[in-house]
């Protein structure tokens, strides 16, 4: 999910899909990586694709994270959760991993989970002990349409996060499903 998120951000963005080299010399950052400039926003953004096998996410943004001096209240990472219905979003500060390998990855080389999630729902498998093959392969139609259709909503909660703070972006994208599907 934060793969397809990304692809929508950088389309709607226009930037050209081959990634800036790498900077650190004699190293790698292990992640596909574009400076972006959102609209409204002084500084640059760094979007950054691991390309570590997911459970070992923390191995390329901590890292990067280094090089860049960043903080991780600086980050904002965007993943599944199959505890959120297909297509729901949240945007959420702290907390636990609730089992996610890649975000307990982030956090272990971090020191920390104090950082940013946008939370991308993908539902539960139907069978409930094929939670694997459910994340990492392919949707039947129905989760499927609508986690596409939460993709520009996706990029919505990052340009908010970006222009208005993490508080007021939270606030607009927690609260948008919830109303459209209580007014359903």
């Amino acid at each position: 999910m934060g793969f397809a998120v990304a692809d929508a951000l950088r389309k709607r963005l226009g930037h050209m899909p081959v990634p800036e080299p790498e900077p650190l010399p004699g190293g790698r950052f292990q992640s596909l990586l574009w400076r972006c400039v959102l609209p409204g926003c002084d500084a640059p953004w760094l979007l950054a694709m691991p390309q570590t096998f997911m459970n070992l996410s923390g191995d390329a943004v901590q890292p990067l994270m280094a090089w860049y001096k960043l903080k991780p209240c600086q980050l904002l990472v965007v993943h599944d959760d199959i505890d959120l219905a297909p297509g729901r979003l949240k945007l959420k500060w702290s907390g636990g991993t609730a089992g996610h390998n890649g975000l307990k990855s982030i956090a272990a080389r971090l020191g920390t989970q104090d950082f940013h999630r946008l939370r991308v729902g993908v539902g539960r498998p139907p069978d409930a002990g094929n939670v694997i093959p459910w994340v990492l392969g392919h949707f039947s139609a129905e989760p499927k349409a609508l986690v596409e259709a939460a993709l520009p909503e996706a990029v919505d909660a990052i340009l908010h996060f970006a222009l208005d703070g993490p508080a007021r972006a939270a606030n607009t994208v927690n609260t948008r499903r919830k109303t459209a599907e209580a007014s359903a």
